[in-house]
């Protein structure tokens, strides 16, 4: 017999999001009793664990978005956090790179939009001024972002568990959520691996379930997740002097991702990365990571392909990219020539959880979406992790008026 287990507000997922909209409901209203369940064995195994580490300045959002505004409110919020729990951060900046002179005009562009977002010290660097913070970087022109910055999101992540079960927040591990169905007094009744626990109100945190778990709650919603994975090099010991801190190409404004760029990260390391190539498994790491269900899902998702006939061309480079070192390396060579195949080695991936609607568009901002005493996170993409605070703010406010909790 499962063990079965009453509470105001559970929460359904252990990654950053969860964990900081767990954190939020437990400051504000301390009588509150929360639980969260996580599928793994541990928090931030996913998508909060594969990230590249970078504390986001807000500089490429839409001004006024959610995106922009909880981004600027999250940095703020992150780094006090960080300083307060001495977790290792660093605001050192970073360098856009122009390797074109077409790309010129799409730098000012991003400074504007930097500007609008709150920035104070972005600004264009020419030809000869990029020496003097990235020796190695060769470009035409560079924007240079200042309030950039590295972290260990996994660290921050279990900071924020450590924190909440100091509070009384139950976090149960190893519990997969398979049922969410309604009592006859308005409560949710959820039903996991060991337990079952019935909530006034249900967060949804599933990342990259994140849609499968708003439709077992009765929402209804066109959004679908697809998983792209997006692999990493790492810079041998000897050549990590090529990078000093941050380096990002001018961002495409015709493809959804970003582009190979190289991140210092606070163990000392350089990644390089990453490709964008669609995952096979929603949690595929590897290319024999491998789900029949995840991806006849997505085959036979309208939007998928829509998006692919788009884009066909340059989802088969990314595809080559990833087989290929050589094709990797000559985009590393991009922002710094002396990079060699010998200077690098494969390291670690990552699963975005791109979001889409049928028609092939991209849910671009984070969404929420409400019902009976349930709230479903739909989509957390970067800058999730930088704004994870703030968001976790808005998901309190959200779960406070579901609840009528006082």
């Amino acid at each position: 017999m499962k063990a079965s287990e009453t509470v105001d507000v559970l929460v359904v997922g252990g990654g950053i999001v969860g964990l900081a909209s767990a954190r939020a409901l437990s400051l504000t209203n301390p009588n509150l009793k929360i639980a969260l369940y996580e599928k793994e064995s541990d928090v931030a195994a996913h998508q909060t664990g594969h990230n590249s580490g970078v504390i986001h300045a807000g500089l490429y959002y839409k001004p006024g978005s959610s995106k922009a505004r909880l981004c600027a409110r999250g940095r703020a919020l992150l780094v006090a956090y960080c300083e307060e729990h001495n977790i290792p951060f660093e605001i050192c900046g970073k360098l856009v790179l122009a390797t074109d002179r077409s790309e010129v005009s799409r730098l000012e562009e991003l400074r504007q939009r930097g500007l609008a977002n709150g920035l104070s010290d972005i600004h264009l660097l020419t030809e000869e001024a990029i020496a003097e913070y990235e020796p190695e970087a060769r470009g035409v022109a560079a924007l240079y972002v200042p309030e950039t910055g590295i972290v260990d999101y996994g660290e921050v992540a279990r900071h924020y568990a450590r924190d909440i079960e100091a509070r009384g927040v139950t976090i149960a591990r190893g519990e997969r959520v398979v049922a969410i169905g309604f009592r006859k007094d308005g409560r949710r009744r959820v039903e996991a691996t060991t337990r079952v626990a019935e909530a006034k109100c249900v967060v949804l945190c599933g990342g990259l379930l994140a849609d499968r778990l708003a439709k077992l709650a009765g929402i209804k919603t066109d959004v679908t997740v697809v998983p792209f994975r997006g692999e990493y090099y790492e810079l041998v010991e000897s050549r990590r002097g090529l990078v000093k801190n941050l380096i990002y190409p001018v961002p495409d404004p015709s493809f959804p991702f970003l582009g190979v760029h190289f991140t210092r990260m606070v163990s000392g390391g350089v990644e390089a990365g990453p490709n964008a190539v669609l995952a096979l498994a929603r949690e595929g790491y590897r290319w024999r990571d491998v789900s029949l269900r995840d991806s006849l899902g997505t085959l036979a998702f309208p939007g998928f392909w829509r998006l692919a006939r788009k884009h066909m061309r340059m989802g088969a480079y990314e595809v080559w990219r990833s087989l290929s070192k050589a094709a990797f390396t000559r985009s590393m060579q991009r922002l710094v020539p002396n990079i060699t195949n010998r200077d690098t080695f494969r390291a670690g991936a990552g699963v975005r959880a791109q979001a889409m609607r049928p028609d092939g568009s991209l849910v671009d901002d984070f969404a929420f979406e409400a019902g009976e005493g349930v709230l479903a996170v739909l989509n957390a993409p970067s800058p999730a992790a930088t704004a994870s605070l703030a968001i976790g703010e808005v998901i309190r406010d959200q779960v406070l008026k579901i609840g009528a909790f006082s």
